[in-house]
């Protein structure tokens, strides 16, 4: 009999859990159902980069798992409470919550721009300070919480007795250092807080320990288990995140409950830039409305970055550079240029027949959700459709590209109008410094009135013009010009 609780369609679903450092059969904690808690942003500034890839990492494996049929629940808490928060509203002089109100408001529009679907819930951390003093209430009566002598709530963590399990950092290999900062109100340099105590001029709340606030890992655990129980089926983030906060979060969640916290760990893996993990004391850092700046077009430069980061494994590292956008662009347009042929409003999207195509892209996603291979199933279905549109076989190419477009619409690509793409055309005003579509079209205008007068010399000037310009020309048999953007990016 099968496996009510293995998902998958020729193959079974495979994640590589960082728990057990090895790829693992998905199994869910309830048939037809996925549980999964990623943690999101401290919205104290603008994304970045970095922000981007898990946004669109996890996106993708949201969408690969509801184009199975499963029902998903997904849950991206916002940390709106935070040390880093208290010293920008101390620095600006605004009131928190108009602050994090306004990096709320600022984050929502980066993920439209790359094209991310909203969480399921979106809980802030603000709003479960009734579930983060329970949690720690049950903690201090279990024994692994306790008050310290300035006022601060700390996390026994030797007691806990498989701690760094999920990071490798094991209690006899952990030394006072960097990461855990020496403080005589700790019965142990390792422990960490949970609950701060009030300081002067800071949000707080009343506890039974007096006025404070949550600690930053017991957010997480309190927020995951109130929307997805006890237990769930993955929990996922940056690398970054597995030391200290998610083996923080395992030792918090477990000591309170006595159940396994989470079946499956995912993390993705750095963003890199020039080969340098990208750091705002590296000077390498950018943020996504920076690099959506660099193109005529927000709308498709979001795009470019989304496809830049799926071209990447998510375990691998992220390497950015102006090349990889030029790449991401370049392999976006070929597909695009491909639906162009066919014309997207005559398509069915009905991908019911189990074709080679379709077979592909599944395995390549049922393995560890393996974006690189699946993204090179769309170009093999581009480059058929264009020998099928060439050779006349118009329904063939109309089917190959209902496959195209239902294939990338899983990972979240290929949402655009082609030509809206290919020109770099903005939902919105042209920014200085770039082209105007208008300006664009009349020199083609002018180019066709030289080509009819035999003006080769002048035809052949704009081209040469527009083509330093970015803007590549293709003359069709029936005497009509189209042009593309192909805008160059650099690294300023």
């Amino acid at each position: 009999m099968k496996d009510q609780n293995i998902i998958g369609i020729d193959s079974p679903v495979r994640i590589y859990n960082s728990l057990s450092g090895q790829k693992e059969i998905f199994r869910t904690r309830v048939a037809g159902k996925v549980s999964i808690y990623v943690c999101g942003m401290t919205v104290y500034d603008y994304c970045h980069l970095g922000h981007a890839r898990v946004l669109v990492v996890f996106d993708a494996v949201v969408r690969y798992f509801r184009s199975l049929g499963v029902t998903v629940r997904y849950v991206r808490n916002i940390t709106d409470i935070d040390d880093k928060i208290i010293a920008r509203v101390q620095e600006s002089g605004e009131l928190i919550e108009d602050l994090t109100d306004r990096f709320i408001e600022a984050m929502h529009d980066d993920e439209q721009m790359i094209n991310i679907l909203p969480p399921d819930e979106e809980p802030r951390a603000t709003h479960f300070i009734d579930e983060i003093v329970d949690l720690i209430r049950r903690l201090e009566d279990a024994g692994y919480a306790y008050l310290g002598s300035n006022g601060d709530v700390y996390y026994r963590v030797r007691k806990f007795e498989n701690y760094g399990r999920l990071s490798g950092h094991f209690l006899d290999q952990l030394e006072t250092g960097a990461r855990v900062e020496p403080d005589e109100a700790k019965e142990d340099p390792l422990d960490f807080v949970l609950w701060k105590s009030g300081k002067p001029g800071e949000p707080f709340w009343e506890s039974p320990w007096g006025r404070g606030r949550p600690g930053w890992h017991i957010e997480c655990s309190a927020i995951s288990m109130k929307c997805l129980g006890d237990s769930f089926d993955i929990h996922a983030g940056g690398i970054d995140l597995q030391f200290p906060h998610h083996e923080n979060e395992i030792a918090q969640s477990e000591a309170a409950t006595g159940v396994p916290f989470v079946n499956y760990w995912m993390h993705n893996g750095y963003v890199q830039v020039d080969r340098e993990k990208m750091s705002k004391s590296v000077g390498n850092f950018f943020t996504i409305r920076e690099i959506l700046e660099r193109d005529s077009s927000p709308q498709r430069m979001g795009e470019i970055v989304r496809f830049m980061i799926l071209a990447s494994h998510y375990r691998s590292p992220l390497h950015f550079s102006a090349n990889s956008l030029g790449n991401a662009q370049a392999s976006l347009t070929r597909l695009y240029l491909a639906l162009n042929k066919v014309g997207v409003s005559e398509v069915n999207n009905d991908v019911s027949q189990k074709s080679d195509y379709w077979k592909s892209f599944h395995s390549a996603m049922a393995d560890d959700f393996n974006t690189p291979d699946a993204i090179s199933v769309l170009f093999n279905l581009a480059r058929e459709l264009n020998r099928m549109a060439d050779n006349g076989q118009a329904e063939r190419a109309r089917q190959l590209c209902g496959q195209l477009l239902a294939f990338a619409g899983v990972l979240g690509l290929l949402y655009q109008d082609p030509e809206t793409f290919l020109k770099g055309l903005s939902d919105t005003e042209e920014p200085t410094g770039f082209l105007k579509a208008e300006w664009i079209e009349q020199q083609v205008y002018e180019r066709s009135i030289a080509r009819k007068t035999s003006d080769w010399k002048r035809a052949d000037q704009i081209r040469g013009d527009l083509s330093e310009r970015g803007v590549v020309l293709e003359d069709r048999s029936d005497g009509t010009t189209s042009w593309r953007s192909e805008r160059i990016y650099t690294s300023e």
